[in-house]
């Protein structure tokens, strides 16, 4: 997949699916499946496959939430510095899902739209409110998330004030029309854009229009037991310890990625060893607590002490269920909060991997968060506290046997 926050260095002409997909949702994935270049009966498969009882919501206009993606590599046109940020933006992510290279013709040689989300860089809110947005998918998840949709190209519009001040129509003409000469446009019915939020998803309609493009109007959707599909609504399901809500909505359990990094050691001495997780700093992190958890790991450095207690797919690339991959999952106990009982004073993200060993540091970890076990509390000592996590331990492997 491309990757540019550069619209001179995009592949054109694209198809567009624009929004800020924070999350990458159920709802956010139906904003995203008419941009891609696949057959009739593969849109429909994967959109099956994407979760259960997803019911349109067309009548209601409420805001359909989005967001920022990951890390890649530099080509030409590098992003302009900006405080705070530490992506390198530039670059192909691997190989199309389809296995053919990026070229601008299809195997007709016709020329062929490529399939692009556009999304903002940082978050609007984080510009006008000046403060750091927490994400439920930061970009490299977010990546890895839409390459495994097989989307080809990700185009991050820096967002400062320059294109704050566009309005709807020099959005339109200036952005889909001119830079990114736009055949098609997906968006969700409660899309908002241009000068003060000021133009609609039919505003953007009736403007596209004008210039021969075609736009899709997704509508909101609801999903099993009638739950508005949206990051806010996920972020509160987090934030509370409801993860069968969160992970409904999500359309796959939520995760937390990163590089496992030095720690106390404290863990170990109890007889429990932990591996420090290093999250980006703009990760939203779920309810402080003890979770259930699927631990991504790449073949070759494992080592199994009882196979029978963790379990491995073929398959597992991605963060969307089904893709390939070189991965396998190991089942864990994870720690998330300020460890209390020692005192601690930042947040961590601690996992322990149940029936396994071996050397971790410098490894990047995704932890899929599958139950939520007890909140965080404070013990008496580490002889109370060992003892709780064997309970949780035994309690995790239950769960986790049961949900394979």
């Amino acid at each position: 997949m491309w990757v540019t926050s550069s619209c001179t260095a995009a592949l054109t002409p694209t198809s567009v699916a624009l929004g800020n997909f924070d999350g990458l949702h159920l709802g956010h994935r139906q904003v995203v499946q008419p941009i891609l270049n696949r057959s009739p009966e593969q849109n429909s498969a994967t959109i099956l496959a994407s979760g259960p009882n997803l019911r349109s919501n067309a009548g209601r206009d409420e805001n359909l939430e989005s967001e920022p993606p990951a890390t890649c590599y530099n080509d030409s046109a590098a992003p302009p510095d900006r405080a705070g940020s530490s992506h390198n933006f530039e670059g192909l992510i691997g190989p199309r899902a389809d296995g053919n290279s990026l070229s601008g013709r299809d195997s007709d040689g016709v020329d062929r739209l490529y399939g692009t989300v556009v999304t903002f860089d940082p978050h609007p809110q984080e510009f006008f409110t000046g403060q750091q947005k927490k994400l439920l998918t930061p970009l490299a998840e977010k990546v890895e998330l839409l390459e495994a949709m097989g989307v080809e190209q990700l185009v991050l519009l820096p967002f400062d004030r320059e294109l704050a001040a566009l309005t709807a129509c020099e959005f339109v003409e200036e952005i889909l029309v001119r830079q990114l000469k736009a055949s098609r446009i997906s968006v969700g019915v409660d899309f908002r854009f241009g000068r003060g939020r000021a133009g609609t998803a039919v505003d953007l309609q009736s403007i596209a229009s004008g210039y021969g493009i075609d736009v899709a109007l997704v509508p909101l959707h609801n999903c099993g037991e009638g739950d508005r599909i949206s990051s806010s609504a996920i972020r509160e399901g987090l934030a509370s310890g409801d993860l069968r809500r969160a992970n409904q909505l999500l359309g796959r359990p939520y995760s937390l990625v990163g590089s496992v990094v030095g720690g106390q050691r404290l863990g170990r001495t109890i007889g429990f060893p932990t591996a420090n997780i290093e999250l980006p700093p703009e990760k939203f992190l779920p309810r402080f607590g003890v979770y259930a958890v699927r631990v991504s790991l790449k073949h070759g450095w494992e080592k199994m002490k009882e196979e029978s207690s963790s379990y491995q797919r073929e398959n597992p690339k991605s963060l969307i269920p089904g893709a390939a991959s070189n991965l396998s999952f190991v089942n864990g106990v994870m720690n998330v909060g300020c460890r209390p009982t020692v005192d601690g004073l930042q947040p961590t993200v601690e996992v322990h991997l149940l029936d396994w060993s071996g050397d971790l540091y410098g490894q990047t970890l995704s932890a899929s968060l599958v139950e939520f076990l007890r909140p965080e509390q404070k013990f008496a000592s580490l002889d109370a506290l060992k003892t709780q996590i064997q309970a949780d331990c035994d309690i995790a492997r239950s769960v986790l046997t049961a949900k394979v």
